[in-house]
């Protein structure tokens, strides 16, 4: 169902729009966790410790495509609210050759450097060769990976987040079944992780294409739209590359903490594989929020409506703060509870490794949620090179900490955990402070009629 987020009431529009996102975004995690409950349990510290690890670098080439169609989607969007129909799909038709071309080269420069990028990260030698074949598997499934957030940044665009929702909700199932299948019944070790993985990806990405070909087919472009239009296609690259360079270097600086966090050895390395999945799933509904949020903008931007802006600003801001307030609360609390959903309870430093992470981020997570919110704020007004600023100064601080600091025994390991909410705040006071300061020039509506990305 499509939805515009230009009339109605504000909050019940962005609550409405977001829910389907974030569940679905929840159930997405599960593709990685199943893999890491089940590898956890049955395989063993090493199985774990290879699939946890493999865990950033998915996500970091993820991260690559997810960009590049978040960014066409705000321009879907924009051009949504402003009723601009044929330009829509030409745009459709550009970022879909734009997109696909640069995942299929991101795919095979995947699978060619994958010795060299284990290398990079400095993956022990004795998990060297599981974390290979899981991770050579993973890199087979990137082309399912752009066609199904293709066809969901398309979706979402036009206020369509629930169906996404419903493809995968059936691929996590299927993901589950499959990994059980995989390793307990045929023994495939990791790599029965990683097909089970890939599978769903492909029936979740297929089924999705299939709905927008047939049940969405008014979206779809036709003859007159296929030809190379240049104004669209300088939209395109601006919008999408700009959101790629963020949530790349945002996910760069990820992997460069898990190659500091592999020097400390294969226990601290299995309590961050098993502490980073609660800690995104705890956090993963706000950063989704942002998302939505970032829709939410476009198509008043579009619109030329300022006011709904403003109002869905202060709303959002409201309902991120009690949001993180709660999840902080429990997953500072329950540290140690949650810590053994992936952990045997026996395995006691593991467990009291995960816990330290997850106290430190837990009490933290208002500032990933403001950070959230930012991003989609000046990603809907047209503003994508304000979120790489914003971005580079939060994994910036990060990773310079944690490298600086980590060596010395008086900081240690805990230097990498506070190295991550220091990063948050700081790009937070930066992207208010901003946003304070031009909005007393312009007003939002004004604002993203300048040139994207300043």
């Amino acid at each position: 169902m499509e939805r515009d987020l230009t009339r109605g009431s504000v909050t019940r529009s962005i609550l409405l729009f977001a829910a389907p996102i974030i569940t679905g975004n929840l159930l997405q995690l599960f593709y990685n966790i199943a893999d890491t409950l089940i590898v956890g349990r049955f395989l063993g510290a090493d199985a774990l410790a290879a699939v946890g690890s493999s865990y950033s670098v998915m996500v970091f080439l993820t991260s690559i495509i997810l960009g590049l169609c978040m960014g066409s989607g705000v321009l879907f969007s924009m051009l949504y609210g402003a009723h601009q129909e044929r330009d829509m799909k030409k745009s459709f038709f550009v970022s879909f050759l734009f997109i696909g071309g640069i995942t299929l080269i991101l795919e095979a420069a995947a699978l060619l450097l994958i010795d060299p990028l284990l290398r990079a990260l400095q993956i022990p030698a004795d998990i060297f060769s599981l974390t290979r074949d899981y991770l050579f598997i993973i890199f087979l499934g990137i082309v399912f990976t752009f066609i199904f957030n293709y066809f969901a940044a398309l979706l979402r665009s036009v206020g369509n987040s629930s169906v996404p929702l419903v493809f995968l909700a059936a691929s996590a199932l299927i993901n589950i079944v499959l990994d059980l299948l995989f390793i307990l019944v045929f023994h495939m070790g990791v790599a029965g992780a990683a097909v089970a993985t890939v599978t769903a990806q492909g029936i979740s990405a297929g089924g999705l294409f299939l709905y927008c070909r047939f049940r969405a087919a008014h979206l779809f472009w036709t003859k007159e739209d296929m030809h190379f239009d240049r104004g669209i296609a300088g939209q395109i690259a601006q919008y999408s590359l700009l959101t790629c360079v963020q949530q790349s270097v945002m996910n760069f600086g990820i992997l460069m903490i898990q190659g500091l966090v592999n020097s400390f050895g294969v226990s601290v390395m299995a309590a961050f594989a098993a502490a980073v999945k609660i800690d995104s799933f705890a956090y993963m509904p706000v950063q989704d929020f942002g998302n939505a949020f970032a829709t939410y903008i476009a198509q008043n931007s579009g619109a030329k409506k300022a006011g709904r802006i403003q109002k869905g600003l202060k709303s959002s801001i409201l309902i991120v703060v009690v949001f993180c307030a709660l999840i902080s609360f429990v997953v500072f609390t329950f540290a140690p509870g949650l810590m053994t959903l992936f952990i045997r309870p026996e395995e006691t430093e593991i467990i009291r490794i995960g816990t330290g992470y997850l106290r430190i981020e837990g009490a933290c997570y208002c500032g990933i949620g403001c950070l959230s919110l930012l991003y989609g704020l000046y990603r809907g007004l047209g503003r994508p090179g304000i979120s790489v600023i914003l971005t580079v100064i939060s994994l910036g601080t990060r990773v310079g900490l944690a490298y600086l600091l980590a060596p010395l025994p008086a900081f240690g390991l805990n230097a990498v955990w506070w190295a991550i909410p220091i990063g948050w705040v700081l790009a937070d006071a930066v992207g208010l402070i901003y946003y304070h300061t031009i909005s007393r020039k312009n007003t939002p509506e004004k604002m993203s009629q300048d040139t994207p990305g300043c």
